[in-house]
């Protein structure tokens, strides 16, 4: 299994299939934070943001998604500032998520470290785009498994996509170890077909090219109730089947996979969770 390793100014994170799950704190997203997107968008976000950053971290994220694309943000301009408030309020390394190369480039430049990019699809424009700004700020990337036509239902259409991926980054000279597949995630209250169709790529990506994998983990439960119940199935399911550094909120899954990754042989006598278990009591 390859390591994909990340770095803030001070602080390197190394993500691999055998070392314990790798966790991205999700929260620093407006989707469906309707007081985060106002924030944004007034200005006023000093407050929500270092404090997200800190509950994160003291969750136990290993890395922080950033991500600003609220409607009415210059993502060009506040991306990079939003970024260097989290780079000042914590030490881990950042995941830098817009769909704008624009913004991704303006973050790049003031980034202590060794970041991920939050992403790259197989669209041949995304490709243009994003690919040289990998191989010029020599930063990780993630992969998303979609193209022109969307996100494939089947498992050897989404294979496709990473094959197409994997072969520009090689050859522009982005290293396959700092190529982060996410082999999506959709609602199975949707498409009841949907999980499987994700836990095969994830076997299959893992299988072929021996690459970190990721997943937006939360969206396998999209529209249903009880959504922790089923994203706390699905995850260790993942986890087993070769993903490695799930998008999460942190503090409602960290649980479960320290369990998942004890059964899986990656916690030495379980002390990693026995000392979570000591200082969490209330959480069990």
């Amino acid at each position: 299994m390859m390591e994909t390793r990340l770095s803030s100014a001070s602080k390197e994170v190394v993500i691999s299939g055998v070392k314990q799950t790798v966790f991205i704190g999700e929260r620093i997203n407006p989707t469906g934070k309707k007081k985060l997107a106002e924030a944004l968008k007034s200005g006023d976000y000093e407050k929500i943001i270092r404090r997200e950053a800190r509950e994160q971290v003291a969750a136990g994220a290993d890395i922080l998604d950033v991500n600003v694309g609220a409607g009415g943000v210059d993502e060009v301009a506040l991306l990079p500032e939003v970024l260097k408030m989290v780079m000042d309020e914590v030490d881990v390394p950042l995941c830098i998520d817009s769909g704008n190369p624009y913004a991704i480039e303006a973050a790049l430049k003031v980034y202590k470290g060794k970041p991920l990019i939050n992403s790259v699809k197989g669209e041949e424009s995304s490709l243009q785009k994003v690919l040289p700004l990998v191989k010029e700020y020599g930063a990780a990337v993630i992969a998303l498994t979609l193209d022109d036509n969307g996100i494939p239902k089947d498992v050897d259409s989404r294979m496709k996509v990473v094959d197409k991926i994997i072969e520009r980054c090689v050859k522009i000279g982005i290293p396959v170890e700092d190529i982060i597949v996410d082999c999506l995630a959709l609602s199975v209250g949707v498409d009841n077909n949907a999980g499987l169709v994700t836990l095969e790529t994830i076997k299959k990506v893992n299988e072929k090219y021996g690459v970190n994998i990721t997943l937006g983990a939360s969206n396998i439960s999209f529209s249903l109730p009880g959504r922790e119940v089923i994203n706390n199935a699905f995850l260790p399911i993942a986890v087993a089947a070769g993903l490695t550094c799930p998008i999460v909120d942190v503090a409602k899954v960290r649980k479960s996979i320290m369990a998942t990754d004890l059964i899986l042989g990656r916690d030495k006598f379980a002390m990693r969770y026995i000392k979570y278990f000591r200082q969490n009591k209330d959480l069990f």
